[in-house]
């Protein structure tokens, strides 16, 4: 999820460059599918009771951005998606790490089973918290930089799309609030209440992921420089 579907993206710039500027038939049908797309599949992330599955429809969720910004085809939706496609790979993988923590221990995946886990597991709680607002594109992460790159280029090419944009960011920090207090909050259940404790491992894989995440914002031409 975390490299796979960036290597789309990648492929998408490719390709979307040798056919400009694009003609209309092409570019007006993948665009109503990128947008349309982002509020499925974040609707679908409601849904969920599978926490990895939550994950991997939030990823699609965010690459639909990135397709639309691509097909625009302007130096700012191109930045956008550049770094959108970089720290959107970082928060996912990190998710998907968190969730693995969570499944090693309570070998299930299912959020109604698993709760209360901030009692057992304060820091990693912390961690949880963290990616979720990462991923929901709280500032001053290098997410909400991507976003604002790409809904304003979008905004630009068609001030309707602004609806579509909004009503996706907003359901985003939903299922991403969900998630949090899904897996973290509430009482836990018995069956839980002896749980191996956390490895450094665990917190150093998680630190790497998030650690270039803060300090991107600090210098993001490192990864938007390529289109400015």
């Amino acid at each position: 999820a975390a490299i796979l579907l960036k290597l789309g993206g990648y492929g998408l710039i490719r390709i979307s460059s040798m056919l400009n500027p694009h003609p209309p038939n092409l570019m007006f049908p993948i665009m109503v599918l990128a947008l349309w797309g982002i509020l499925m599949t974040s609707s679908i992330c409601l849904r969920q009771t599978d926490l990895k599955a939550l994950i991997a429809y939030s990823s699609v969720s965010h690459m639909g951005l990135v397709t639309a910004a691509i097909i625009v085809q302007t130096p700012w939706s191109l930045t956008g998606a550049m770094i959108l496609m970089v720290a959107h790979g970082l928060t996912s993988s990190a998710l998907f790490a968190l969730a693995n923590t969570n499944y090693e221990r309570t070998h299930t995946r299912t959020l109604l089973l698993v709760r209360g886990l901030q009692l057992a597991f304060p820091l990693m709680s912390t961690w949880w918290l963290l990616t979720n607002l990462t991923n929901m594109a709280m500032p001053p992460t290098i997410n909400l930089l991507g976003e604002l790159f790409i809904i304003s280029t979008l905004f630009n090419w068609s001030s309707p799309t602004i609806i579509i944009t909004g009503i996706g960011t907003l359901i985003t920090a939903t299922y991403s609030l969900y998630m949090f207090l899904m897996t973290q909050r509430g009482s836990i259940s018995t069956q839980f209440r002896l749980l191996p404790p956390t490895h450094t491992r665990e917190h150093l894989t998680l630190t790497l992921h998030l650690l270039p995440l803060g300090l991107l914002i600090l210098k993001p031409a490192l990864i938007s420089g390529l289109f400015t």
